[in-house]
């Protein structure tokens, strides 16, 4: 639903952003801002500030900028219209009913749309696996041994063996070929059209931490290939930021979570009430779902297959965990598979003593650094015990260190001095310690230097955000006119028109784009500072500089929209140019 400015306006700003954005992130006051570590990317240093005046967000790591109502919709991954609903019930605002009507349905945003026909394919899953035609796939689920009230309780369903079973429901529903296929449900080629992304499988909705369904899981019936398939990334899904089961487990009381590698692993350590569990989705671990599970707990337990392959994948979560500052063990399964073999084999009372055990990350590696050497042969032994010695110079903190070389000696009957001088000797050498390799935080590169022009025109806005006061300073050289495109042209206007009205709010502004790549831009516009400014004689040149810059980019761009054979090109061109050289002469100051 739409809602008009006036309503918008009043949620946000009956919401400080600073108690809001605390409810999530740990922030602490320094200076005029508030500060912490970025929730959108995996950092070590707090580069995330909050500003109670502008009432917005800013990353000086990644970039994420906005309002308390973008912070909610990226945080959560709802909808303008669901934020907006949270934020309306915290300050106690009733905001208008929604309409339900097709009208209305036709003018929700893009994502809503994809949340839309989503849920109508979940729906519509669900009912198939409880048709005749989906007897089949009831029957894989009882063969998994899983309750009536479990297979409710996560909406699993069935596609039909019919190749458009779902395009044919939908655009019954009103629903286009195009708006079908960007939600992932369907595929388009020259030989069967459009045509469903899904059919005879076992279905397993996967939903955000909301409860909305944003993608699908699907097996095959029988030997087709591939076995599993999963909705492509969308607006709406992305594998990498999300987390199956996560709606449940966020809830659970256990003071941690259980990552493990599949859908059935995770349902059936529900079932026998270990709602902890959560999965990634089709992909390995990433910073990012890392960063997810942070939300909601300090200690991350690891429980992937015990094969070969899931002790790659649990040797490179524990990296992850380490770098997102969670604490790690990792679940020894042995002699079973996976969660679900286990369970079934051995039952959940088996299972919570695993838990109980589960293994600290260190002596897991070293478990595994461990099968690699012959402890029968003497050469063999004494690398095994180097290797050891560099692995435990990687704990910075001398007490640490001390702790694992005491257990160390222990375990594997070493005499503590000895040990002790190699990890100091491995140490010293420099050499002799790995460097752990570790994912990439999944900050973007900067992909070519900064626009001066524009970087210019985001320090003007920025600074007269911070200063209101130097206004009629600037308008005396400066109009929106003479910023160089349209999204900063647009947000100039605003600034200057609410400035002359004495009651601007950066805030506001962003309730005016939708597009979360122009809430990035805009968020920077108003959260670019100068550096190295200590005297007034500095901040005298920059403010002139900066002004030149932007009255210079804007006479560049109007000399370019003019044509040639304009009878006005010649007399702008000229008095451009006499504006410029009146204030490259002209001594202006913000202070004056």
């Amino acid at each position: 639903m739409r809602y008009s400015d006036q309503i918008v306006e009043e949620v946000r700003s009956r919401n400080d952003i600073v108690d809001v954005v605390g409810q999530y992130v740990h922030i602490q006051k320094k200076g005029a801002n508030y500060f912490g570590l970025c929730p959108f990317h995996n950092e070590k240093s707090g580069s995330f500030s909050v500003s109670p005046s502008k009432q917005m967000y800013y990353c000086f790591g990644c970039g994420a900028g906005g309002n308390v109502i973008t912070f909610l919709m990226k945080y959560d991954n709802l909808t303008f219209s669901e934020a907006l609903k949270v934020l309306a019930d915290r300050a106690g605002i009733k905001l208008p009913e929604e309409d339900n009507s097709p009208q209305a349905k036709a003018l929700r945003d893009k994502k809503q749309i994809l949340f839309d026909i989503n849920k109508e394919a979940a729906k519509y899953y669900y009912a198939n696996l409880r048709s005749r035609n989906g007897q089949k796939g009831m029957e894989y689920f009882k063969e998994r041994q899983l309750s009536d009230d479990t297979i409710k309780h996560f909406g699993l369903g069935y596609s039909n063996i019919s190749p458009d079973d779902m395009v044919v429901h939908l655009k019954k529903l009103g629903y286009d070929d195009s708006q079908i296929i960007e939600a992932g449900l369907a595929s388009f080629d020259e030989k069967r059209g459009t045509h469903d992304k899904f059919w005879n499988r076992v279905m397993f909705p996967i939903m955000d931490a909301t409860g909305k369904v944003i993608g699908f899981g699907g097996r095959v019936m029988g030997d087709g290939k591939p076995k599993y398939l999963n909705s492509p990334e969308t607006p709406i899904f992305d594998k990498s930021r999300n987390l199956f089961g996560l709606n449940y487990a966020k809830s659970s009381r256990a003071g941690y979570m259980i990552i493990c590698e599949g859908y059935m692993d995770v349902i059936a350590m529900h079932q026998a009430g270990f709602d902890m569990a959560v999965a990634s989705l089709g992909t390995a671990f990433t910073p990012g779902q890392a960063m997810i599970l942070k939300r909601y707990t300090d200690t991350v337990i690891l429980s992937y297959d015990s094969d070969e392959a899931g002790t790659k994948a649990a040797l490179r979560g524990i990296g992850i965990l380490k770098d997102a500052g969670l604490k790690g063990k990792v679940l020894d399964l042995r002699p079973y598979k996976d969660p679900d073999e286990f369970m079934k084999a051995e039952g959940r009372e088996a299972f919570e003593e695993r838990i109980k055990n589960a293994e600290n990350t260190f002596f897991f590696e070293i478990r595994v650094m461990e099968s690699r050497y012959d402890f029968s042969d003497p050469v063999s032994k004494t690398e095994f015990q180097r290797e050891l010695a560099g692995k435990l110079c990687e704990f910075e903190e001398a007490l640490e260190r001390e702790n694992y070389i005491e257990a160390v000696a222990a375990r594997y009957n070493i005499a503590i001095d000895d040990l002790r001088k190699l990890v100091s000797d491995t140490a010293a050498r420099g050499g002799g310690v790995r460097q752990v390799e570790r994912p990439k935080s999944g900050i973007a590169a900067k992909k070519s230097p900064d626009d001066g022009a524009r970087k210019n025109q985001r320090l003007l806005l920025t600074w007269l955000t911070d200063e209101p006061q130097i206004f009629p300073k600037v308008t005396k050289w400066v109009t929106p006119e003479d910023f160089s495109d349209d999204l900063y042209r647009s947000v100039a206007k605003e600034l200057f028109a609410g400035m002359e009205a004495g009651n601007f709010s950066p805030a506001t502004v962003l309730d005016h784009f939708t597009d979360e790549e122009e809430h990035r831009q805009v968020a920077e516009m108003f959260n670019t500072n100068l550096v190295e400014i200590e005297t007034k004689d500095q901040r005298r040149k920059a403010f002139r500089d900066i002004i030149y810059s932007v009255k210079h980019s804007g006479y560049e761009r109007q000399k370019k929209e003019l044509a040639l054979d304009d009878p006005e090109y010649l007399m702008k061109t000229i008095q451009g140019k006499k504006e410029l050289e009146k204030l490259s002469h002209a001594d202006i100051s913000p202070d004056d």
